[in-house]
């Protein structure tokens, strides 16, 4: 009997630790895959680009819910259901041999800014985003999205929900635009938008784990250009007013000790 007490002793306390120091640590899942996104706005043609996803939860608790095609945020503020913070995002580069007319190059571009969010009980996020390009297109671009989502911790999570797309005039006459120059060069007439809703969306995403370690992730989206966008020659001459996108990954988890 003593030997029994001692075991069980010993293994509580050797368990007591583990325990308390589980519920301070960080778990990180990591994932990569690749997705099909349009080549750039308003492109007809895909391209197969990496998909990356990156989330931290503390102890036991589920990772947070995110959309597949949010931008990169970092939760410096957290209150509740509110949460903000900054905001990053890399935009494709545009080539003249992609578009099929010298109607001008875009280069990669960086864009940088911030976002907010809100959860809504326990399955509705609204969520905005404001970024500012500081190479490339060098325009303001931002998005407003709703997402209704089911989950059972992080065993899986399912998601679907409506985007409206937003930007300023540079944006727009990046992408879209045709001056002078390039009108003569391509044949297509000029072209100047103006800033404002340029897209509306719906994204689904889904992400599963087979184990504590190992999951899935993916998303399918579905984008339309409307307004100037939609009325640009470019895209309809030489591209598509229907931007289709979708990918696939799978993740790790692992603990960081506090």
């Amino acid at each position: 009997m003593k030997k029994l007490l001692l075991a069980c002793a010993t293994t509580l306390i050797a368990a007591t630790p583990a325990l308390a120091q589980d519920a301070d640590d960080y778990r990180v899942r990591v994932g990569l895959g690749g997705q099909l996104k349009p080549k750039f706005p308003g492109a007809d043609d895909r391209s197969l680009q990496p998909l990356v996803d990156f989330d931290i939860a503390r102890g036991t608790n589920p990772f947070p819910f995110e959309s597949p095609d949010d931008a990169f945020g970092i939760r410096l503020i957290s209150s509740g259901g509110f949460a903000a913070g900054p905001a990053a995002n890399l935009q494709g580069k545009r080539k003249e041999s992609d578009v099929g007319a010298p109607v001008g190059n875009v280069k990669r571009t960086i864009e940088v800014g911030g976002f907010a969010e809100y959860q809504a009980g326990d399955s509705i996020r609204l969520r905005a985003d404001l970024r500012k390009g500081i190479n490339g297109h060098e325009g303001m671009v931002g998005l407003i999205g709703v997402d209704k989502f089911w989950r059972d911790g992080d065993r899986y999570v399912f998601s679907v929900g409506p985007r409206v797309l937003f930007s300023d005039a540079k944006f727009q006459r990046a992408y879209f635009g045709i001056d002078n120059a390039h009108a003569l060069a391509s044949g297509l007439p000029t072209y100047r938008p103006d800033g404002g809703i340029y897209a509306v969306a719906a994204a689904s995403g889904l992400s599963y784990q087979f184990n504590p370690r190992l999951g899935a992730f993916g998303y399918a989206r579905y984008e339309r250009l409307v307004g100037d966008a939609a009325k640009s020659p470019i895209v309809r001459e030489l591209g598509s007013r229907n931007q289709i996108s979708g990918g696939f990954g799978l993740s790790y988890t692992f603990n960081v000790k506090r």
